[in-house]
């Protein structure tokens, strides 16, 4: 059986991309074939993604709800409780959600960069904490992939202990297409074999060279793709662009990561990374495609 769904009113911007997101995420309406449907995906996804934008807590965020206009605009039967939102963000394992990260993001950059940046992983006073003598806050490393041009996050990665610059600039590498991109770095991404890799996949990558030893004879580094980063273009001073969207997630997206386990302060990165390209959408609309303004009528094809 196939069922169509016609959508094409939407009450503000923030709706509508949620409608478009929902449309090329390619997910059923309802994962259940039989039983209740109270709610539907695109009404789960929504409301999760509005609860990452409000930074609050879960209780908080329901309560406030009530006396929301999102609950008739979404068209919910009834308002989502606290442990139904905190069932529907265990729901949704982190594939999924990267599915819906890879829809929102740029789709030709030119110039981009890489820089990393740190989190702590649970907020709590650092007057108390040291106190009653606990040990330092758990920390968690994040890394990002950024179009200076649109300041949309192209690709992202965090891991809950100190890692390497380098081995998440690879993995970016190995899952986005480099043709024609540049990528700009700063000295900590110096590295022969990333930069050769990066050049196998039709890319460039610029970082500045270290310092040698003030003993060394040496003046040149080695490799060949080093010495081409001597002398750096003149867009170079578009790096800083990759620590504004750092800073801009801290201050106004996620200052902490509140999950207790690897796994929910993941998801809880992921959804934040999507509220982030989602909010620079509505904040810029002319960055956005002519495919993505010319979407009216949004047909949801749900197979039984």
């Amino acid at each position: 059986m196939v069922q169509n769904i016609l959508i094409n009113q939407f009450n503000n911007p923030m709706q509508e991309e949620f409608i478009k997101l929902f449309n090329r995420s390619g997910l059923p309406l309802y994962f259940n074939k039989t039983g209740y449907k109270d709610f539907t995906n695109y009404q789960r996804i929504s409301f999760i993604i509005l609860f990452r934008r409000s930074g609050k807590s879960l209780r908080d965020f329901t309560v406030e709800m009530k006396e929301s206009k999102w609950i008739s605009w979404l068209d919910f039967v009834r308002i989502p409780s606290k442990s139904t939102l905190h069932n529907w963000i265990k729901l949704f394992e982190m594939k999924t959600i990267r599915q819906l990260f890879d829809s929102l993001k740029p789709k030709s950059p030119s110039i981009t960069a890489i820089d990393g940046t740190g989190f702590d992983s649970f907020h709590r006073s650092r007057h108390y904490e040291k106190r009653v003598g606990f040990g330092k806050m758990p920390y968690a490393k994040a890394d990002l992939f950024v179009d200076t041009a649109t300041k949309k996050i192209i690709d992202f990665s965090l891991v809950n202990k100190h890692q390497h610059d380098i081995v998440a600039a690879k993995q970016f590498c190995r899952r986005n297409n480099l043709h024609g991109i540049t990528i700009l770095c700063d000295g900590a991404y110096d590295c022969e074999e990333l930069q050769r890799f990066v050049d196998g996949k039709g890319g460039k990558l610029f970082a500045p060279v270290r310092k040698t030893n003030k003993r060394s004879l040496r003046k040149f580094p080695k490799g060949f793709f080093r010495k081409k980063c001597l002398n750096l273009p003149s867009f170079f001073g578009k790096r800083s662009i990759v620590e504004a969207v750092n800073a801009s997630l801290k201050k106004r997206f996620l200052n902490c990561l509140r999950g207790k386990t690897d796994l929910s302060k993941e998801k809880e990165f992921a959804w934040t990374m999507i509220v982030y390209n989602l909010t620079k959408t509505v904040e810029n609309p002319s960055l956005a495609t002519q495919t993505e303004l010319q979407t009216f009528f949004i047909f949801i094809w749900i197979f039984y």
